[in-house]
Parts: structure tokens; sequence; C-alpha cells
């Protein structure tokens, strides 16, 4: 058996981007930890791959300079010349609307003025300041919300592609209290969306917080995988292939954590656990230490996605690829949520006579995407990049990565959920949990949440006297 008699302070489960950010930051408060992780590699689903010339992504393709705890954290890696930011056309976006890629206004002029929106959907937004916010407390779908405060057409063109891009999820389930808290936050204290724009710009700017909406994209020279690799260098040693079946806690009060690492037993011991893995693994893991908190955590939901890199030679493409890429709205019943241009956003990531598209399918929209063959779903991705972007030839290549249980969903009631895994860290001090179930699905959310997560882990050990891994 692989066995620790002797607690550390701290053992951090997973080694996504959630877990190396909380172990950075264990490190940085000298909390001594362990880390386990089940893979072969961390970093989780960040992860870029060279090929033929061209630099693609199996999972992120780029974050949001959302926070400066951010560049805080490149410079305290040492990888922060090592960032690109997002090329100025990525400050186009498109829709698909009858077909066509329509460019998503990014002024009040360009919004007078787009073919996005009809006349009446524009119009619509004149008696926004006028409507009574929903009553506090009452839990609404982001659906709900949206076509009460804005309309229907801005809930099918705007809200419903935007809550693809993100949750790959249907805005009639997902909670806008859940999912998008500053949205419902704008309502609540100013009583109009577009009086809290206004009015809580001043207010962002004094906090030096960043609205996702109009944050800076940027990726690495490298990829995504920059990131997660200095990540994982910095906290090593990472006992990969270790894999958690049961959390309990013995007569001392600390934890003890069974698994198994490479066909062997393993078990630790420590005064605190961080469990920065999906929601149905830490289920698994704490259903004799905290049944209601597993029973909750089971029932959270994850969308299915594939993720399909497409190289192309730019001359066998008609589109100008001019911008960051196109979500589809539900409405075009069509069989992709959106493609990202690659090679536009980014230098470095196709040869360059070639282009570089990264197409995603799946979702709430076709969960059946996991039992759907690897050639199936590339042959379905090059229909509609012949359809949407006048992709005439055959690509070069195409390189198709599923994720069975990719996004969280925020569903209705999802709040509750977490109040009941609160519970259990109330209940049971010094566990912690940290995954993007919890406080955001983006790169910049999980590295904000590890960062918050090692603060209140370093503040539980404090007290005691410090041990070594």
């Amino acid at each position: 058996m692989i066995a620790s008699a002797h607690p550390v302070d701290s053992i951090v489960i997973g080694a996504g981007i959630s877990g190396l950010a909380a172990a950075h930051g264990l490190r940085q408060r000298a909390v001594a930890c362990a880390i386990l992780d089940a893979g072969a590699d961390a970093g989780g689903v960040i992860g870029s791959r060279r090929r033929d010339g061209f630099l693609y992504e199996r999972g992120p393709n780029s974050t949001l300079d959302t926070t400066p705890l951010i560049a805080a954290l490149l410079r305290d890696l040492g990888i922060e010349d090592e960032r690109v930011d997002a090329s100025p056309l990525a400050a186009t976006r498109y829709i698909v609307r009858g077909g066509t890629l329509v460019a998503l206004p990014n002024s009040p002029g360009a919004f007078l003025a787009t073919p996005a929106f009809t006349l009446a959907a524009k119009l619509r937004l004149l008696g926004e300041p006028f409507i009574a916010p929903t009553p506090a407390g009452v839990e609404e779908s982001i659906a709900a919300f949206v076509r009460r405060r804005l309309g229907t057409e801005f809930l099918d063109y705007a809200i419903d592609p935007f809550v693809a891009g993100i949750y790959a999820g249907d805005p009639e389930r997902i909670s806008v209290m859940a999912a998008f808290p500053r949205l419902l936050a704008l309502e609540q204290r100013y009583g109009s969306l577009i009086k809290g724009q206004i009015l809580g710009a001043r207010e962002r700017r004094e906090a030096r917080a960043v609205a996702k909406n109009t944050a800076h994209s940027f990726s690495f020279r490298g990829g995504m995988q920059t990131l997660t690799n200095a990540l994982a260098t910095a906290v090593a040693p990472i006992e990969q292939r270790s894999s958690v079946l049961r959390i309990a806690r013995d007569d001392e009060g600390c934890f003890v954590i069974d698994g198994m690492r490479d066909g062997r037993p393993l078990s630790r011991r420590a005064r605190s656990v961080v469990l920065a893995v999906p929601a149905s693994a830490a289920a698994a893991m704490i259903g004799d230490l905290a049944p209601d908190a597993a029973s909750a955590l089971h029932d959270v939901e994850y969308a299915p996605i594939a993720v399909v890199a497409s190289a192309y030679r730019r001359s066998d493409i008609a589109h100008s690829l001019a911008g960051f890429g196109f979500l589809v709205p539900k409405k075009e019943q069509r069989d992709i949520l959106g493609c990202l241009f690659s090679s536009s956003m980014f230098e470095g990531r196709a040869p360059e006579s070639a282009a570089l598209l990264t197409t995603f399918s799946g979702g709430r929209r076709n969960p059946g995407i996991v039992a759907t063959s690897d050639d199936s779903v590339a042959a379905t991705v090059r229909r509609e990049l012949a359809a949407l972007l006048g992709a005439g030839g055959p690509p070069l290549w195409q390189e198709v990565v599923r994720w069975p249980r990719a996004i969280p969903q925020y569903d209705i009631g999802h709040l509750d959920r977490l109040r009941r895994v609160e519970a259990a860290e109330a209940a049971l001090p010094g566990l912690f949990f940290c995954a993007s179930y919890r406080g955001g699905v983006a790169v910049g959310d999980c590295i904000k949440n590890g960062s918050a997560t090692a603060a209140q882990v370093a503040a539980f050990v404090a007290g005691g006297i410090p041990t070594t891994v």
C-alpha cells in the first residue's frame, strides 16, 4: 500500500485548472499540500496539440482577462511574455440568421443599423427600463428573464446562442440567478438592465473588475496548455494516475483518502481536503462522509461536447474569416453550436496559406453526440462549414475530441444544490469544494475560485502546526 502516516496540511484532489490554481495558492501561502489526479497528465480539459504546422486546442481556445489575479498569476509563473492577445479582428462576432452569418453590433450606432435584429425588436428595448423587476428570491430561467425584459427575438438571436457558447445549455432550463448573477443584480439594484449597464460601469472600474462582454480574450504562443504546464511545474510533484475512491475522517479529525495508484492501494491523511473534480466524481468520494451533499452533486447535469479542429487551404473558404467566429441560434435548426476562426484569432495557429477552424457540436441540443462516430461528427461539421462559410474544398485534416461530460449546467435549483454542499463544508471543517460547477465555468472563473479556496484553506490551517509532505 502507498500510505502516509502523518497528515499534510491539505490534499488537493484533481489537477485541472481549478485544482492547479488552488494548489498554487496553497504553495504561495506556505501550506504543505499533496496533489492527487486520476489522469496521466495534469491540465484537465485544457490541451494544446500541433499537427502539420497547425496549433489546435482540445478544450478551451482562450480565456478572458476579467480579474487582476490573472496577470499576477502569469507573472508568478514567469509566462507573462508568452501571453498573446486576440487579434483586433476578434472584436467582430457573428450569429447565424436565415442561414447567413450576420455580424453582431459592437456600438450603439452599429446596433441601430444591424440586420441581426428587426426594427420591432429594437423598438421593444425602449420599454425595458419601465418593466418591473422580478420579486426578490424568485428564481427564473434565463429564457424567462430575457423574454420578459427584452423580448422573444433577443432571446432567440442573442441570448440563446450566447448560452450555447458558454454552457452548451438550454436557456429554458438554466437559472439566471445561478448562471448570470450580475445580470440579475443589475435588474434588482437599478430596476433595468440598460440603466444598470450604464450606472454600474463606474463601480466595475473602482473594483478593477472587467465585464465579460468587454474583457480581452487571450491565449499563449504555445496554446492554452502553456498555462496548465506552468502551474503543474510550479506545484510539482503531482501524483498522477491516482484515483480516489473514498474520503473519511479518523478519530483525530483528519481526512483519510483511500484510492488506487497504478494498481496498488493508496492511502493519504490530511487536515484539509480540496475536491477539485467534477460533481459526479466528488459525489462518489463523499458518499459516506456527506451523503446529502453527495446526492446534490450527483444531480448536477453536464452537457456533452464534441470539439472538431478542421484545417483548410485558405483559398477553399469563401468567407473572409475576419472575426472571432460565429454562434448558431437553436431557431436556425443547424447541427453545430458554433465555430471559432482560430487562425484569425491568434497568430501561429496555421500556416500562412491555410486556416484553422474549431467547431463545437452536441450540448443539450444534441446530447446523442457522445454515441455518434467520429467520421459522422466530422462529416456534419464539413457540411455545415460548407453551407455557412463556403468551405468548398475538403479539409486537409480533421481531429475530433469528445467530452461526454464537458460543462456543468447551472439549472433551476442549482443554488439549492450548492447550499447543501456548503452545509457539508460547515459540518465538516477542512472539507472544501472547488470546481467549475461552482462560481463559473470559464478558465478565469476557475483561477479566481482556486485562489479564493486556497485563502480559505490557509485560514483553516493557520492555527495549527504545519506539517511537511
